[in-house]
């Protein structure tokens, strides 16, 4: 952050009264790590979702993703398809397991996974176990035409939730449409924990082999160790599993923050209704919301400049909004543009050109729950005074 006071940062997480007392109250339990607070707010979150599922708390989306790939049978050999719309988690989480990721380019307007390409690289493409598709910005994918294809090729869909809670598809809520869902908890999401992630699934099978890698592939939670009666100490390692338990300090925090997801969803789309009214007569393009009806959940408001109507790049776009005080950032620098994709697969920058035409034109502005409509206003006149100031 700058140390300029009256700079106003790109995200802030949304912290009140509540959430400091339920942190102290759990320090003062003696409990930190992972307890009853982790019970409850994965009790709390699978009525959230609703559907009948069950939620397995974890200390980021990234181990929610490799949790989840891990205990549908993801493995050497095999491939996953997924975006290179997204961040490198999404994709890294195969390596993880020595599988290979296969990369189907994206929708120009909504810049989620594109059905169509995806059909093409599950033609094109042997070997393919799952699919990973990630609801960019806060509006859900096409899942209907997602499910489709990948129930066609017989393959499971993990959804990369991070940006999406509280989002809808078609009247369901984003976390009952697939075989598994995991959310982000970082601190600049939606809701946040600092660090976290949730594992949704209505398959219990899939979410017994989560809760058991997620601490060392041991059979019991410490939890059950230490309040049980007889023997309290004995647990049995049943595989080799990994160290992603949440401890109840972030617990406490999502728990209180829950409560207050809805709330937030609606001043987050208050901020993005306001962004949108007054952009529209500038040379970007806005967020194109393809399904009205849907709850979105606005964890980004991108912005694509149409840099043929502008005298700058996006890159002095940005450097202009910070000059004015105003943080940004770009969502996303495209996997395969980055060095480990890149060589690893032998991509060139062409091979997804939505993606990379997308990369060069995106920004984000600042939208958080946080922000006064003062603030709103100080953006929105920032952008229309550098845009208009330099266009062509």
């Amino acid at each position: 952050m700058s140390g300029n006071p009256d700079f106003m940062p790109f995200a802030l997480p949304d912290i009140g009264e509540e959430e400091i007392a339920a942190v102290v109250a759990c320090l003062r339990s003696g409990w930190i790590t992972t307890g009853p607070k982790t019970r409850e707010f994965e009790a709390d979150f699978a009525r959230f979702i609703g559907g009948g599922v069950e939620a397995v708390a974890v200390n980021s989306a990234t181990a929610g993703l490799h949790l989840a790939l891990e205990a549908i049978g993801i493995g050497p050999g095999d491939r996953v398809l997924t975006t290179p719309w997204t961040f490198t988690a999404t994709a890294e989480v195969v390596r993880y397991l020595g599988a290979e990721v296969v990369f189907a380019d994206v929708d120009p307007r909504t810049l989620n996974l594109d059905p169509a390409r995806a059909a093409d690289a599950l033609a094109k493409v042997p070997g393919i176990k799952a699919m990973v598709p990630v609801h960019f910005a806060g509006q859900a994918c096409d899942m209907r035409a997602l499910g489709a294809l990948a129930a066609h090729h017989g393959i499971p869909v993990v959804e990369d939730a991070a940006h999406a809670l509280p989002t809808t598809f078609d009247g369901a809520t984003v976390g009952t449409l697939s075989r598994a869902t995991v959310f982000s908890f970082y601190a600049t999401k939606t809701i946040a924990t600092g660090e976290g992630g949730m594992i949704v699934s209505a398959d219990r099978e899939l979410l017994a082999r989560a809760r058991t890698m997620r601490l060392h592939g041991i059979n019991r939670d410490v939890f059950d160790r230490y309040r049980s009666t007889a023997p309290s100490w004995y647990y049995e390692v049943v595989a080799p599993g990994f160290k992603y338990n949440m401890p109840d300090l972030a617990a406490a925090l999502g728990v209180e923050q829950l409560k207050k997801a809805h709330a937030f969803r609606e001043r987050r789309a208050a901020i993005a209704a306001r962004y949108t009214e007054a952009f529209r007569d500038l040379p970007v393009s806005v967020p194109h919301v393809e399904r009205p009806a849907d709850t979105h959940a606005w964890h980004l408001y991108v912005l694509q400049l149409r840099l043929e109507e502008l005298a700058i790049d996006r890159d002095r776009f940005i450097e202009l909004m910070a000059a004015r005080g105003i943080g940004t950032s770009v969502h996303f620098i495209p996997l395969h543009l980055q060095p480990y994709w890149r060589d690893r697969y032998g991509f060139a920058p062409a091979d997804y050109p939505v993606a990379g035409g997308a990369f060069r034109r995106a920004v984000s502005l600042p939208l958080y729950t946080r922000m006064t409509d003062t603030d709103v206003g100080r953006v929105i006149d920032a952008v229309r005074d550098i845009l208009r100031d330099h266009r062509r």
